[in-house]
């Protein structure tokens, strides 16, 4: 069983229930604690089942006000806890120097004090247990003696208090927040918006904003300071940055998806959340850091996020004013350098921090995304962000400009958005080769639109990038795939110099090699030796071509031609195997299973390709000759030539079909009245050379002679020998009757009959206008010529000349549209005359397709519990393989002004009217309590 089934039967044996019920009747903290963890292990991985029986049970059974009462008293009372021990903390900062300085023989006196104090951690931790127990309960007693002492509990409690402090310790009224707060993020995984909405308001008579608290908590755990954020470092430490991380990723849960009451809620509270948050960011935070330099990047990581979280999917610029209120764009722009120096260190020194979340260099690319959001608010940090100015630390900022992507959603409302990402390291891994193939070969749909054919290839190149990034583990493969283009044009040029050396040499009898005169000989030595220092000293295309010419010029005369020929076929072979090997490591075909290899047509053609040269080079020369045909496969023109005779087969394939019936009826009307009209010339062998029985014509090789009879009932074959007839028959004999059988017409008509200009008549015998079938002969030639010359073959030449037409404008109307249109929105280039944006800056920047193929592959490696509200919507929309989130023949920076604010008051008059109907079904619900109590005083 996974997790999640084992999740959903416990809820089913009523775990959820037991959870609760433990929680709002919990007799001690040790109860509690072991409650709360179990209600985390229900929810780990953001189980949507638990979530919603959890929703259900707090809202059905009104147990939700007692519920979340004891979450916001033990928050309280932490916070009291918090503000008591820093107020002693703080006070001792000053002289721990000094007692330092005076006591150093400290260390070796509680080395010799802790032999005697030895207990076990079970013992520990109950002490622990009654020791809170004791002060919760003293803190309550204190409070109900005097409510505006806030600060007694910390005195009642000075022996525990300053135990915890030299430990650096939280007590356990404090450490029992991390395990509440984790409870509450994963109530609202997945983007739960009921559970979002629930943890700050209940609909009850008392309701309790744990969103508020929260934030509340991490103002008081960092200090709750009004101008001294830079001071965030005296109370942050190993103990309790742990539970500072737990509140950023519990407040950053609350607001995503997005949820914009949680965000309201945070950004416009009174507290001083939003001002510490930013000085988590751009502080040092010292003497953490130097010390565990790994927790402060986390916490600037997870600070980095939830401001993020604040502002995402928002369409004002209220949330990011306030993030902005007290943060100056310089420190931000020096944090984001900072960071990034420190990752080319950790780099330089071998500790690859690359792949941790919490990487610098992954810090400092979140700490870039966030200000690149607000630099959409802020021109002064949108020009600091740019980089190419003299100021040091450009590489920084172009190095996260290079790894960060933008594209525009659609979300459910129709609204569009502007998402900006890091993108995955693996998307370097997609070769140049694919992406050209990709651009140029995607289809269109019926729509116009190329979304759909390229969101299904995304499929494929996601596995591509995951091949390419193995093969870089293996040298010598991935150099060799690396050059396949290399190795094809060697393979081309190869074939085309054999068949040059085999057409004009061939056969090879009268060649011999050493037969060159001396001084030509020295001439090719010469020209060798100097081909070669050009290549050795400027590597160019053309010295190696001179290079080659004359090395095989050289080989031929000295170890002969067909030698020669045999080594060019040898190295060609091996050519094509290498060729081969880059093919299946750039593609992967071993790995995705026989089937596709052998349903894989390029790879087969490949395959023949090298099956071919081994035959050439084992078998026959005359096999080279087939090689010729990869200028076919290399180029698009010749492809396009074979393409406009296959494109329209059919077309061509039926009216051959239909030239062939009417070859058919004329051989039939030619044997039953012109028979003797076909007497065509023959070529006869000579005597030596002629085969037994020459004289007689094919015909009488398999019909019968007596068939063949003319008018006067004469035998057509001539009977007589050929050595009695006399010199002025020579030309009778030159010629032969072949209509003799029907079959024998049908062959005469089909060979003679379309291979002449005019047709039948041309080979006929030529009838005097006084024979009595004349006219009939005429009408037989015309009807032949027009029929089957005129109208049938031009109808088989224009169906391939149109196709090839056809062929041709498709080609430059697909050239035309990849120019003038944008991929992904399908918008022409005219429609950003005159505006703000250009066509280049659009295709780039705002709808470039790679970033989208980059955004669907961060979704698929990307951890889903780790989704921010536009990846959530993303992912559920490509699991159910909708394209609704592409935008199409939409953009927003062609969105003016006025039809900008025209889409923010319909939006606002959408949010009028979802409050009115509030409204109007609070108003329902008091009319019918008011109907209720009148019924009621009546009786």
């Amino acid at each position: 069983m996974s997790l999640a089934d084992v999740q959903c039967h416990l809820d089913k044996e009523g775990a959820s229930n037991l959870v609760i019920d433990l929680i709002m009747n919990a007799s001690s903290d040790r109860v509690f604690h072991e409650s709360i963890l179990l209600a985390i292990a229900l929810l780990e991985g953001g189980n949507t089942t638990i979530q919603h029986s959890f929703f259900c049970r707090l809202t059905e059974d009104k147990k939700s006000e007692k519920f979340f009462k004891v979450f916001y008293d033990r928050m309280k009372v932490a916070q009291q806890e918090i503000k008591a021990t820093v107020t002693v903390n703080t006070s001792d900062l000053g002289n721990k120097k000094k007692d330092d300085e005076v006591d150093r023989d400290a260390p070796s006196r509680k080395k010799a004090k802790e032999p005697v104090t030895q207990i076990t951690e079970e013992v520990r931790d109950q002490l622990l247990e009654a020791s809170a127990a004791t002060r919760k309960a003293f803190s309550a007693f204190r409070r109900e003696a005097d409510p505006d002492d806030h600060y007694q509990p910390g005195e009642g409690a000075q022996a525990a208090a300053d135990k915890a402090k030299d430990d650096l310790e939280m007590s356990a009224v404090v450490t029992i927040m991390q395990p509440i707060l984790r409870f509450l993020q994963l109530l609202c995984e997945n983007h739960n918006r009921d559970l979002q909405n629930f943890l700050r308001c209940q609909n009850n008579k008392t309701n309790y904003n744990l969103v508020c608290e929260t934030l509340q908590f991490l103002d008081c755990i960092c200090g709750s300071t009004t101008g001294g954020l830079g001071l965030l470092g005296l109370y942050i430490n190993e103990k309790n940055v742990a539970l500072i991380n737990q509140t950023l990723e519990s407040l950053t849960e609350y607001c995503q998806g997005p949820c914009h009451e949680n965000q309201n809620c945070i950004a416009t509270h009174e507290s001083n959340g939003i001002d510490i948050i930013t000085a988590l960011i751009l502080n040092d935070i010292n003497p953490l850091g130097k010390k565990r330099m790994d927790l402060v990047l986390e916490l600037k990581n997870n600070a980095s996020k939830l401001l993020l979280a604040i502002m995402e999917s928002r369409h004002d610029s209220e949330n990011a004013e306030r993030i902005l209120y007290n943060m100056r764009p310089k420190e931000l722009v020096e944090v984001i350098k900072k960071a990034y120096m420190q990752g080319e260190v950790e780099f330089e020194d071998g500790e690859n921090g690359e792949e941790g979340a919490a990487s610098p260099r992954n810090v400092g690319h979140n700490i870039y995304i966030l200000a690149h959001q607000l630099a959409r608010h802020n021109k002064e940090l949108q020009s600091m962000l740019k980089p190419g100015g003299q100021v040091d630390g450009d590489a920084a900022l172009g190095f996260y400009a290079k790894h960060t992507a933008q594209i525009e959603i659609v979300r459910q409302d129709r609204t569009m958005e502007q998402i900006v990402f890091p993108v995955p390291s693996i998307c370097e891994f997609l070769t140049k080769e694919s992406k050209l193939r990709i651009y140029y070969t995607t289809e269109r749909d019926e729509q116009g639109s190329k979304i759909n054919d390229f969101f299904l290839r995304s499929e494929d190149l996601f596995n591509e990038m995951n091949w390419q990034k193995k093969l870089r583990a293996q040298p010598v493969l991935y150099w060799c795939a690396r050059n396949m283009s290399f190795w094809s044009s060697i393979s081309f040029n190869l074939a085309v110099l054999m068949n040059l050396l085999v057409a004009f040499f061939y056969p090879f009898r009268g060649v011999r090699g050493g037969t060159l005169e001396p001084h030509w000989s020295g001439l090719l030595w010469t020209a060798m030796l100097v081909s070669l220092a050009i290549v050795v000293a400027l590597p160019k295309p053309h010295g190696v071509r001179a290079l080659i010419a004359s090395t095989i010029l050289r080989l031929i005369f000295s170890v002969g031609l067909q030698p020669t020929l045999f080594l060019l076929g040898a190295f060609n072979v091996c050519n094509k195997i290498i060729f081969l090997m880059s093919f299946v490591g750039n593609c992967g075909t071993f790995t995705r299973g026989y089937r596709a290899m052998v349903l894989d047509v390029e790879f087969l053609y490949h395959l023949l390709y090298l099956l071919i040269c081994a035959m050439g080079l084992f078998v026959h020369e005359f096999f080279y000759s087939l090689l010729l045909f990869d200028l076919v496969y290399r180029e698009e023109t010749l492809l396009n030539v074979i393409k406009s005779v296959t494109r329209n087969g059919r077309s061509i394939i039926l009216t051959a079909v239909l030239a062939l019936i009417l070859v058919y009826l004329f051989s039939i009307v030619g044997y039953l009245f012109f028979k003797d009209d076909f007497i065509l010339e023959v070529d006869r062998l000579p005597n030596d050379t002629a085969l037994p029985d020459a004289g007689e014509s094919l015909a009488s090789e398999f019909l019968h002679s007596d068939v063949c009879r003319g008018e006067t009932g004469e035998n057509c074959s001539p009977t007589a020998p050929q050595e009695e007839l006399p010199p002025a028959e020579e030309t009778e004999q030159d010629q032969e009757h072949t209509c003799e059988t029907l079959l024998m017409c049908i062959v005469t008509v089909l060979s003679h009959g379309l291979r002449s200009g005019g047709g039948v008549g041309d080979v006929l015998r030529k009838p005097s206008k006084e024979e009595p079938l004349f006219a009939a002969r005429v009408i037989y030639d015309l009807l032949f010529f027009f029929m089957v010359i005129i109208i049938v073959l031009n109808l088989i030449f224009g169906v391939i000349i149109d196709t090839f037409a056809d062929l041709r404008s498709e080609k430059q109307k697909k050239e035309e549209i990849l120019k003038t249109t944008c991929f992904i929105c399908g918008l022409e280039r005219d429609k950003f005359d005159n505006k703000t944006v250009t066509f280049e800056e659009h295709i780039q920047e705002e709808h470039n397709m790679w970033h989208y193929l980059c955004f669907i592959v961060l979704v698929k490696v990307k951890d889903s519990t780790e989704y921010t509200g536009p990846e959530s919507y993303v992912a559920e929309m490509i699991k159910e393989r909708n394209l609704d989130w592409f935008p199409r023949m939409r953009a927003m920076s062609l969105v003016s002004s006025d039809s900008e604010g025209e889409q923010n008051e319909l939006r606002n008059l959408q949010e009028k009217l979802e409050s009115t109907m509030k409204l109007v079904t609070n108003l329902s619900g008091q009319l019918s309590e008011l109907k209720d109590q009148e019924m009621k005083s009546r009786f």
